[in-house]
């Protein structure tokens, strides 16, 4: 798999392109290694220099930028839990298929997590300007329309009248986890703020 190509295609065409995804043999390791793994290090990476080099205002202190170590632990731990994120959202969707009238098939479910992830990592990039996160907000929706194509393939065998339930319901739980990861960085970094 070309993943420039890949990117391009499932930004560009997604619906003809999940009828590809659907039909090439992939495996868990597979989509970790040589996707989701590189694609997740975008906005990480974008996070480090932004908080480096730009910096962000804060009230009371103004401008502040980061240290190159606290900068860097925090892309580390983002990019963890970018990465967890998106196993917890597969194991999810897989979990639930069977409510839904879908076949269980881990690697399908991680296609669609992994995939729809594509939009909202590529515009990470996007981090290292503060001011432009509402972008990023952008093309995380325009993911959401992905995982519709997605799901609509349908990658897990949902019968089209249960689709928008089962994207709802997974939906409602990859924000779940996003705010619960959220509040744990936040805390983690919080913590550490407190010590400057």
């Amino acid at each position: 798999m070309d993943i420039v190509q890949r990117v391009q295609s499932i930004i560009l065409k997604p619906k003809e392109e999940w009828v590809k995804i659907k039909a090439e043999p992939s495996t868990v390791s597979g989509l970790f290694t040589s996707y989701a793994m590189i694609l997740a290090a975008i906005p990480a990476g974008a996070q480090f220099l932004g908080n480096i080099l730009v910096g962000s205002r804060l009230p009371v202190v103004g401008l502040y930028r980061w240290s190159i170590g606290r900068a860097l632990g925090n892309a580390i731990v983002y990019y963890i839990f970018a990465l967890a994120t998106v196993y917890l959202f597969a194991l999810i969707i897989n979990e639930l298929a069977p409510n839904f009238g879908s076949a269980k098939n881990m690697t399908s479910a991680l296609k669609l997590s992994v995939y729809s992830m594509t939009p909202g990592w590529v515009a990470g990039i996007l981090y290292i300007i503060p001011g432009l996160w509402i972008l990023g907000i952008l093309a995380g929706l325009y993911g959401l329309y992905v995982l519709y194509l997605g799901f609509d393939t349908p990658m897990m065998e949902t019968p089209k009248d249960k689709v928008m339930s089962y994207m709802g319901v997974s939906i409602v739980v990859v924000i779940v986890l996003y705010v619960v990861f959220s509040l744990i960085l936040g805390g983690i970094f919080a913590v550490r703020y407190g010590r400057l």
